[in-house]
């Protein structure tokens, strides 16, 4: 390892996002080019690296730096260069040499201490000489409060934000209560500040310490998509993180809700605070992060204030209908035309119902009818291929709800300014029509109603009984159980639909009932193995010979589902096997190495996390750009096509052609996908599905979960496996609880 001490003389490229930054450094032994993630330099400035000499095949010998340790400017030759370098507006090289010449050593203390006397050299006035100062000042600053943060591990990137946040009161918040950053510095959690504290000396029981950490305790459960926790459930939790036994939780409980923090309410406690129905009982105490309880309130006043009846005669609606028969084709049975009255008549309807069940012929019927009416219409989904399978089937443009609402900055974000369409900009329509319900949560369901305004319908269609969101809530189950708004359910299973063994399973799985296993189907298969290894080996021929022609899909398109993430047959390793297979090692495709995994030019890879900021492109072979937008969200698949070395990128290339470079420090988002988890497949449809099961824990081996991995196949379902866990899995009704109360707060209302 070399350590060596020079200033910047100049800053070839820099990366804003992730701070990748080349540049030339000056020293005794002339000009070195060096690379490295560094946040917070300029030119001009003296810094002390260490690092690794490198020679690329390019750009010859670089030192790939390590550390970085900002220095103050030593001797007379750095003063000037730092001054004239530009890091101080309006001092170029010959006014910075003026400015050495006559202060000398005392440069630096005049230019605090003393700044007018600057206006001594001819060129400076004395308003340019407070200017001077006071840039010198803020640099001073900054830099001084880096070396500080250092001390404590932080990086370079995160001291920048800290600093940008807290200023000179840095120091006070470090010493006294380091928890804090995690409440208001993005990128800092509850277990960074509980290392800066640990350095500090914060003792663990410290009341700072224990607050942020119940805190903390409730916002990982929003994770696992509750809205609220149990007050002995949280104490618990929160004791098991803190490594404590909390004492009186009452008054730390108390802290948090007169800071705003959280919601305190007792199970049957209305918001009007009244008593408890059932007081006897000594019901269960309900602990909300204030952010989700308010989101629940406004959603279900919301919902009240769009919940309209229209007067609307039945008789001249059913004579539209049958018109609207004649002329498209379409074929409604009772229950469809049902749906499509109660659509026409209320502000919000819900229409409910399995695969093959003419979900999307009742959708193409309103469209029609409200169409003829002369109103305009939306048609949303939560993914990129939900809505990509929305427009294919109905003719008409759907979109996801994040650009229907015109995404802008971190929605997921409190207090962030999320979507430009909201309340003050509301949506200009009649209908808007939600597909995959589903899979909205309750903050995307609340951004979405904020931008709505009453005389508008809201129609939501979804399969009820589909895996709850990914995020915190349970919306539709909760609209439903509320027995508030119309609600249409769709149980006929059409002919040509029924003739599809994938759709007459996937009813069985959700009865409860049993499925024969005998593969004389042509569209549903269970090969009974044992051994995960030999399950490993018939996905791989199924995979790479079998399933491709049979389907007429390529090998990508082919979906391998699994219930885990870990184990034998888990995403993880599945994919690490997976993509030896079909994307193997070649000296033509570079690789990135990123943990414990490997990322290689031509891998299918999926985006785990939303992010609104992350620019994609279209554009045309010749390298036009034709389209471009923000944001790449959870669940979103595509194909690495490039990975640039030099510039630290990888470029995917994602549905539609659109194409978004990740800085390396971003490649924690992405996941290789040859082999995803059930839950992420929510929304999606394939070519096949290949799903292997062995046994597994019972409250995720379930009916549910059964039922949404056999309904994303379109052409083909091979299950591999014990048929044993199958007949377990659609006997086990048992979902995963999530602590909602949507379904209450609207029946308070109403």
């Amino acid at each position: 390892m070399e350590t060596i001490k020079g200033y910047v003389e100049h800053i070839v490229y820099r990366n804003e996002e992730n701070g990748y930054t080349v540049f030339n450094l000056n020293n005794d032994d002339g000009d070195l080019t060096c690379v490295g993630k560094l946040h917070y330099i300029e030119e001009g400035g003296l810094l002390e690296l260490t690092g690794e000499y490198a020679t690329h095949k390019l750009y010859g010998t670089q030192l790939q730096i390590e550390t970085a340790k900002i220095c103050e400017p030593e001797d007379l030759m750095s003063m000037e260069r730092y001054l004239g370098s530009g890091a101080v507006k309006g001092v170029g090289a010959s006014l910075a040499g003026k400015i050495v010449k006559k202060f000398k050593e005392d440069t630096f203390r005049i230019i605090e201490e003393e700044p007018e006397r600057l206006a001594e050299i001819k060129g400076i006035s004395e308003r340019k000489a407070r200017e001077i100062s006071l840039q010198v000042e803020e640099k001073k600053d900054m830099r001084q409060a880096m070396l500080y943060l250092q001390k404590y591990g932080i990086s370079i990137a995160l001291a920048v934000r800290i600093f940008q946040h807290y200023g000179q009161s840095i120091y006070r918040v470090i010493e006294e209560n380091p928890y804090q950053l995690a409440d208001h510095v993005s990128g800092i959690g509850f277990k960074t500040a509980d290392e800066i504290a640990a350095k500090v000396g914060i003792h663990m029981d410290s009341d700072y310490r224990i607050r942020s950490g119940i805190f903390y305790t409730l916002l990982q459960s929003v994770g696992e998509g509750h809205v609220y926790l149990r007050k002995d459930i949280l104490l618990y939790r929160a004791g098991l993180l803190l490594g404590i036994e909390i004492g009186d939780i009452e008054n730390y409980l108390q802290d948090l809700a007169i800071e705003k923090k959280i919601v305190v309410k007792r199970e049957g406690e209305s918001r009007e605070g009244g008593k408890s129905l059932r007081e006897e009982e000594r019901p269960a105490v309900r602990i909300y992060a204030s952010h989700y309880y308010y989101m629940e309130l406004n959603t279900a006043k919301i919902l009240h204030d769009l919940d309209v009846r229209y007067d609307i005669s039945e008789a001249v609606l059913l004579h539209r209908l049958h018109a609207i028969e004649e002329e498209t084709g379409l074929k409604l049975d009772e229950k469809q035309q049902k749906a499509v009255v109660e659509a026409a008549g209320n502000g919000v309807t819900i229409v409910t119902g399995g695969p093959g069940t003419g979900k999307t012929t009742t959708i193409n019927a309103m469209i029609h009818f409200f169409e003829g009416e002369g109103m305009d219409l939306f048609l949303a989904a939560p993914t990129g291929r939900a809505a990509k399978r929305m427009t294919e089937t109905t003719g008409y443009e759907a979109q996801t709800i994040h650009r229907l609402l015109e995404v802008n900055g971190n929605p997921d974000e409190e207090g962030g300014a999320g979507f430009q369409r909201n309340a003050e900009n509301p949506l200009e329509a009649d209908v808007i029509i939600i597909d995959e319900m589903s899979m909205v949560d309750l903050p995307l369901m609340h951004a979405l109603l904020s931008a709505v305004v009453p005389g508008t319908r809201i129609v939501l269609v979804g399969d009820v009984n589909q895996l709850a969101s990914v995020g915190p809530g349970s919306v539709l189950k909760d609209m439903i159980a509320s027995e508030c708004f119309s609600v249409v359910k769709l149980t006929k299973i059409f002919r040509q639909a029924g003739e599809s063994d994938i759709v007459v399973n996937a009813h069985k799985i959700n009865r409860g009932e049993n499925v024969l296993l005998d593969n004389k189907s042509r569209d549903f298969f269970f090969l009974k193995r044992q051994d995960p290894d030999v399950i490993i080996r018939v996905l791989l021929a199924l995979i790479q010979e079998k399933l491709p022609k049979y389907v007429e899909a390529k090998p990508y398109d082919i979906q391998v589902l699994t219930p885990m993430k870990k184990g034998l047959l888990g995403v993880e390793r599945l994919n690490r096997i997976l993509q030896e297979y079909l994307n193997p090692p070649d000296k033509s495709k570079k690789e990135k190495e990123s943990g414990e995994r490997i990322f290689r030019e031509g891998d299918k890879v999926m985006q785990i996390k939303n992010n609104y900021q992350l620019e994609w492109e279209i554009q045309t072979r010749y390298g036009m750009t034709v389209d471009k937008g923000v944001g790449i969200f959870n669940g979103d698949v595509g194909i690495i096509r490039n990975i640039n070395t030099y510039e630290e990128t990888v470029t995917v290339e994602y549905d539609e052609k659109r194409k978004v470079k990740y800085p390396y420090n971003l490649l924690e988002e992405l996941e290789l996908a040859y082999a995803i988890t059930i839950h992420k497949a929510q929304g999606s449809e394939y070519p096949a599905v290949v799903i292997p099961l062995l046994q597994g824990p019972r409250q995720l081996y379930n009916r549910n979960l059964l039922y949404t991995a056999v309904t994303r196949a379109k052409r083909c379902v091979t299950l591999v496996g014990s048929d044993a866990v199958f007949q377990d899995m659609i006997r086990n009704a048992d979902e995963q609880t999530r602590n909602t109360s949507l379904a209450e707060r609207i029946s308070e209302i109403y």
